[in-house]
Parts: structure tokens; C-alpha cells; sequence
């Protein structure tokens, strides 16, 4: 019923910018660089936005295009010139980039729009098959000998980062913080490992389509479109009491939308996902908002867990790259622990 939903929204925006076309109107064009999983979510509010667009400016349509993979490789990418006007990530280290290698965005961007430029956020949870055949409800059953898992490798997927984040810190809390237990149990965790490809849409055909793994980690928003995609009978979604804040910040990127000519263009569309109609459409793909009357009235679609913020509990996201991710980082070390 969605997907109809979104093709009727998608025909009938992309009807009235023919139409509009077809005179002497001189359309403008906005690029979209965003995360892998992302798809769907954007084919649903992108037609709201052009149509308020052309409500306002007539004589100027409005054409959207989509770029989508992993954010880090999304981000690269803009660095080697990608000329994106937008980026819609999941994760404050591929906008802080832009700023920190290519000075392609200013140091505070992230004060430019509410809630730390993060307009809707998420957790991570677990999709599993048909019944839990294997029991999994926490963290701690997933470095069991008999499950297997999937999903993304932290060095290419910020989608990644926060599973590894959410997995240390529960394992942290279970063993009262000591260090050696706990990479014990990470050792264990990505030795469970099945697949690590590169980003979140692949993650999911390796678990749906290729049937691989027991249980697929991914944002809740995620697990539960694909659970309602490929038949809600067929899996389960479990969200673990301990949990990890994964915030989607956005940013226009300003020496791009000055080439571009589309400044007005990307603040007006980063706006527009704070208003009451784009935040419901967020929600109803399972995203979480903060907007405490519309989370009320959904309270049922989200389970309540204990969100840790990644900076309260790991320092800053710089400190959390170099050491989680970056070469001979925690994450390097287990995973060469784990070949001996």
C-alpha cells in the first residue's frame, strides 16, 4: 500500500514539473547525497517539497535527484568533486569532513538548523526470521557459537559504526566496563560475522535475498520497512532494552549550492524535513522525531530503550574514529585477533 502510495505521489509531482516545463521556465536542480538505506524515505517526501517549491516560485521547477550509498564512501565521493547541494547522513563525522578536508562547509554547520541539524533520528534493532528460531532478544545472544550476523563493515558504513558503538556498550555494561572482557565479547561479536558488505542496502540482500545469517542489525527503521516489504509474516523485529542515539544530521553544502546557484533551493529543502507533513512521513517509515506529540500519538510503533548518545559515552566522534575505526583501531585489532 506504501509503495502505491509513493509511485501516485511521484507520478503526479513529476506531471505538474512536465507541464511546467513545457514553457520557457528555467528549472532548478538539486543533488541529494545520502545514505545507503535511504531510498524509499526520500521517494516519499521529495514530492511535498517540490510542490511547495512550485507553489512559491512558478516559474522555476524544481528537479530532485538522489545519490545513495554508504555515507563515508558518499562523502568521498563530494571530496572528489561530487557537486552535491544536500547531504542527508547518519552520522556527524561524514558532514564534519566536508569541512575538515575540503573547507566545503563552515565549522558550525551543525548550529544552522534545529536539534544539532538532525531532523529525525534512530536506534539500532535486530531483524530476525519467521518465529526467533534461535532466541535472540539482547545483545548478549548475539556472541552465541550457533548465531550468525549481518551487517555493514564499519569502515565504509555509518550504519555500521553505530551496531559496533550499541554492541561495546552493552558489552561494557554487562562486564562493569573492564576492558579486557569487553573485547572479549566484541571479539567474539564480529566473529559471528557472516558477510560485512559495504553498506546497509547490501546487508539486506545478503540476509533477505541470499538468506544468509540468522540476524540481520540495521537501523529500526530499516529493519521494519524491510519486514513490511518482504511479508510481515516472515520476520520479527526485536529492539534491545540497550541501546545507542544514532541522529541523521543534514547540511547544505555552501561552496557547492554558490557554484550550483540553488542556495535558497537546499535551505528550503533541509527546512522542510522539520515541518509537521515531512515529519509524519518520517515516522511512518519507523524513523524517530522530536516532536513529542506526533512520537505520542506512534508510541505503539516505538518500543522504549535506553538510548546512549554517542558523545556522552565515547567522547567526541573524532576521538570515537581514531579509536574504533581508524587503521590499527579497536576494530582492526579484533578482526586480526580473530584470523590468528
Amino acid at each position: 500500500m506504501k509503495q502505491i502510495w509513493i509511485r501516485k505521489r511521484l507520478v503526479k509531482g513529476l506531471l505538474a514539473l512536465t507541464l511546467l516545463a513545457g514553457g520557457n521556465a528555467q528549472a532548478t536542480e538539486l543533488l541529494n547525497s545520502s545514505y545507503d538505506v535511504s531510498r524509499e524515505l526520500f521517494a516519499a517526501l521529495n514530492p511535498g517539497f517540490q510542490q511547495q517549491w512550485l507553489a512559491q516560485h512558478p516559474n522555476d521547477p524544481l528537479t530532485i535527484k538522489q545519490s545513495h550509498a554508504g555515507s563515508s564512501r558518499q562523502a568521498l565521493a563530494i571530496l572528489q568533486g561530487l557537486k552535491a547541494d544536500v547531504v542527508t547522513y547518519n552520522q556527524v563525522t561524514d558532514i564534519q569532513i566536508l569541512h575538515d578536508r575540503g573547507r566545503l562547509l563552515p565549522a558550525d554547520w551543525q548550529s544552522r538548523l534545529p536539534d544539532n541539524s538532525s531532523p529525525f533520528y534512530s536506534t539500532m534493532a535486530f531483524l530476525v526470521r519467521k518465529g526467533n528460531p534461535k532466541g535472540i532478544h539482547e545483545w548478549q545472544d548475539l556472541v552465541r557459537d550457533d548465531v550468525k550476523l549481518i551487517f555493514p563493515n564499519p569502515k565504509t558504513s555509518g550504519n555500521a559504526r553505530y551496531t559496533w558503538l550499541a554492541a561495546w556498550n552493552a558489552a561494557s555494561e554487562a562486564n562493569g566496563g573492564d576492558i579486557a572482557k569487553i573485547r572479549g565479547w566484541m571479539q567474539r561479536f564480529v566473529g559471528n560475522v557472516a558477510v560485512f558488505d559495504t553498506g546497509g542496502r547490501g546487508a539486506t540482500t545478503t540476509f533477505v535475498e541470499r538468506g544468509l545469517g540468522d540476524v540481520l542489525i540495521s537501523f529500526e527503521s530499516e529493519v521494519n520497512n524491510i519486514r513490511n516489504q518482504y511479508g510481515a509474516d516472515n520476520y520479527e523485529v526485536i529492539v534491545p532494552q540497550s541501546n545507542i542515539l544514532a541522529e541523521f544530521p543534514v547540511a547544505w553544502i555552501d561552496k557547492n549550492v554558490a557554484a550550483n546557484g540553488t542556495e535558497q533551493a537546499a535551505k528550503d529543502y533541509l527546512n522542510y524535513l522539520y515541518s509537521p507533513p515531512a515529519q509524519r512521513i518520517i515516522a511512518d517509515f519507523y524513523y524517530r522525531v522530536n516532536n513529542p506529540q506526533l512520537m505520542e500519538q506512534l508510541k505503539a510503533r516505538f518500543p522504549v530503550t535506553r538510548l546512549t548518545r554517542v558523545e556522552d559515552r565515547f567522547g567526541s566522534w573524532a576521538q570515537v574514529m581514531q579509536t574504533h575505526f581508524a587503521s590499527g583501531g579497536e576494530l582492526d585489532k579484533l578482526l586480526a585477533a580473530g584470523h590468528q
